[in-house]
């Protein structure tokens, strides 16, 4: 009854966000009319909705407290805000503090596997780290073993065929031998882990002949090296499953060691055991990086990635720097490298900590350069590879020294090598660099311009990219000669091309337009006003690019504050699952099941794979089946059903037990998780669901095992969590 009661809830609460929003949104100021002034509660309540992942409980109170624009200014300087509190929740999560290098070494990609494989680079000498690479080249053997193994099945299935269309012309002993042969098919099948040699001799005992003389006679079948080696693998699978069961119960260090003990055949079986729910019980106690080392083993690169996608979601539910996390999120979006992206799985965690979040409040042209320099960008958009046409590399040149000016090839270049492979000039960079970073696709540059621009960042790329170097300049990949982009001439100069190609993007009143724009989407609604968006550019150009300075002018604008922009933006996925977490004041002892719930909403952490990035407007999140997505959650959130997240409900209602009416819990869950802003058509609806509920429990009869009747309006624990879960999942939670 509870189901359907809330299936009916969540149908009655999207339809109605479905045909609100779309009417909040095509809302327009008029023109000329003055900026509202909203109380304090709603100014304080408005700057958490924008410049945070949500207000926790007590936010509003202590933002009034301090005054909302001592707040701004604060959070506008996040090096004076404490935020050690997160710090110790991030502790665990070691691969945030290690470098490319470090995590190379440590979480291998297959590139790198491929090498010790194929002898190209020494096995490592560490414990932990060998142990990985064990087990990686191992499980590559298991797959190549079990492809050859189809392959051999299916050629003997062919032979088989052919031999029983010869054996109807032979005669009834050859067709009992051909019998004896399956049935000791059949047994060997049934009996994986038994010896070949011993599969042998049952045949030949059960020869329908009965000559023993003949029997002993035939030569027992040889297991050949590579049946030996299947064989003895398969006896090592049985003994880590043995030693699996008894492991856990060793103390942690020795149960570790035990691990590193083990063959690779056993520690391959032991890597595959750790994917269900035994492997948290494995984990239990062991330090972060031995977690890391064992779960490593099925997954390297995977770990790293984990690791990074939940320090983002602790990072927007815990942070004191809020705005810090708020505005890095924009930029790691504004120049988006696909996690996916080969090496990039190594390559994002230095990205975000070294090059997005220590300028996301300085200066925009030191943030261009950085992601130009960063491997990360330079390996999502194939910048490493891209080669000039008539560089020293594309033209087969010898080695020699280049020129600080790029000068000093032959005015003639002798013919390039047919046997050598086409230069290639990779424009991606370029283009998304105009495209996307700095002038926007209105920005009124060409194709030629784009070529250009390419030739320009020819020679920006990557020293061993594999094992985790930075960032090289290489003039032999460096196009020569002058040139000429968006009506200047570039002279050349090697790596100070493009320097100054960057200079010269970050210093344009088009950039300065278009950064100045997606601030305000992001910050103010999907269309704001033309006239902030100039005014914020103009300081930008001012202020040379001071992101601090812009962000400045957009939050003491007249139009942030402006009423028609209260709750006129829609919350991304990731804005809604962390301001929901904050709303209720969960406690997140793991966060991978919250990163599960974003891949169900379509908004994967780091998962965006065109360069565009997440779009921030509501059209991309508004529909009946991510509306449906979200309502799921936060019910299955309240409801304490998301593995990692535990939810008080006490202090969700704000006693225990829960108020005696549930019209009154409802009234006080309006006024904690939204401020009391709530529609009469969302109270209305979910005041209809208590109702129904009150006297559906009313109606239980004397047997029924849910015990006594519930007199109605009374709350019970269940009714707390399901009316805070719509009250989430309700429009007005939907919009900040």
């Amino acid at each position: 009854m509870r189901l359907g009661r809330t299936k009916f809830a969540i149908f009655l609460l999207c339809f109605s966000l479905a045909c609100t929003v779309p009417q909040l949104l095509a809302r327009k100021k008029d023109k000329g009319k003055a900026a509202s002034s909203p109380d304090d509660q709603r100014r304080a309540v408005h700057a958490l909705n924008r410049l945070t992942f949500g207000p926790r409980p007590g936010d509003v109170q202590q933002v009034m407290a301090m005054g909302v624009d001592q707040w701004i200014d604060l959070q506008l300087h996040p090096e004076k805000i404490d935020d050690s509190a997160l710090d110790s929740r991030l502790e665990p999560l070691r691969t945030l503090r290690m470098s490319t290098k470090e995590i190379a070494e440590d979480f291998p990609d297959p590139q790198e596997i491929n090498q010790v494989m194929n002898g190209k680079r020494p096995m490592p000498s560490d414990p932990s780290r060998r142990a990985v690479f064990q087990v990686q080249l191992a499980r590559f053997q298991d797959r190549k073993d079990r492809k050859e193994e189809a392959g051999k099945n299916t050629a003997a299935a062919v032979a088989d065929k052919n031999v029983e269309g010869s054996a109807m012309a032979a005669n009834t002993a050859s067709d009992g031998a051909h019998t004896t042969a399956d049935n000791s098919a059949m047994n060997e099948s049934m009996n994986p882990g038994a010896d070949s040699n011993e599969a042998a001799a049952n045949a030949n005992a059960k020869t329908p002949s009965g000559n023993d003389n003949a029997m002993a006679a035939a030569p027992r079948t040889k297991l050949t090296p590579q049946e030996a080696e299947q064989a003895r693998h398969r006896e090592e699978q049985l003994y880590a499953d043995l030693e699996i069961q008894r492991l856990p119960v060793l103390p942690p260090d020795q149960r570790f060691k035990k691990v590193l003990g083990m063959s690779p055949a056993a520690q391959l079986a032991f890597a595959d055991s750790l994917r269900g729910s035994k492997g948290q019980e494995f984990l239990e106690g062991l330090s972060p990086k031995q977690k890391e080392t064992l779960l490593a083993m099925n997954n390297p690169s995977g770990v790293v990635t984990s690791e990074l996608a939940q320090a983002k979601l602790l990072r927007a539910i815990y942070s004191q720097r809020q705005f810090e996390e708020v505005i890095t999120d924009f930029w790691i979006n504004h120049f988006n490298v696909f996690v996916d992206k080969g090496l990039d799985r190594l390559m994002l965690t230095s990205y975000e900590r070294d090059v997005i979040r220590p300028h996301a409040l300085g200066k925009f042209e030191d943030l261009l350069v950085a992601t130009a320099k960063s491997p990360a960008m330079l390996f999502y958009l194939d910048n490493w590879l891209s080669v000039g046409p008539n560089s020293a590399q594309a033209l087969g040149l010898p080695s020699r020294p280049y020129g600080p000016y790029g000068r000093g090839y032959p005015p003639r270049p002798p013919r390039p090598n047919p046997n050598k492979r086409p230069s290639g000039l990779n424009e991606n960079y370029g283009r998304e660099l105009l495209e996307l970073h700095t002038l926007s696709v209105n920005g009124g540059y060409s194709q030629r311009d784009v070529t250009e621009v390419a030739k320009v960042f020819t020679g920006w790329t990557i020293e061993k990219p594999a094992e985790g170097g930075g960032f090289k300049f290489d003039p032999r990949m460096h196009e020569p000669g002058p040139k000429f982009v968006l009506g200047h001439r570039i002279k050349p100069k090697g790596e100070g091309e493009g320097l100054e190609m960057l200079h010269r993007l970050a210093t344009s009143p088009q950039t300065a337009h278009f950064i100045s724009l997606k601030l305000a989407q992001r910050f103010v609604s999907d269309d704001p006003p033309q006239a902030l968006v100039d005014r914020m550019a103009k300081t930008f150009l001012k202020k040379k690019g001071d992101i601090r300075e812009v962000l400045n002018t957009l939050l003491h604008s007249p139009e942030f504050w402006d009423d028609g922009t209260y709750r006129a933006k829609v919350k991304t996925p990731l804005e809604f699952v962390a301001s929901a977490v904050r709303a209720i004041g969960a406690e997140v002892d793991d966060a991978l099941p919250l990163t599960r719930q974003l891949n169900n909403m379509g908004m994967p952490v780091y998962g965006a794979q065109p360069p565009t990035g997440y779009s921030m407007k509501a059209e991309t999140w508004v529909s009946s089946s991510a509306l449906l997505n979200r309502m799921n959650f936060a019910l299955a959130l309240t409801g304490g059903k998301i593995k990692g997240v535990k939810v008080n409900t006490a202090q969700l209602a704000g006693s225990s037990p829960p108020p005696a009416d549930s019209t009154l819990t409802l009234s006080m869950l309006e006024t904690s998780l939204l401020a009391g802003g709530v529609s009469k058509q969302t109270h209305d609806s979910i005041a209809a669901q208590i109702a129904e509920a009150g006297k559906n429990g009313a109606q239980q009869k004397p047997d029924d095992k849910a015990g006594p009747r519930k007199p109605d309006g009374a709350a019970h624990a269940s009714d707390v969590s399901m009316i805070a879960g719509l009250l989430l999942g309700s429009p007005e939670f939907q919009r900040r």
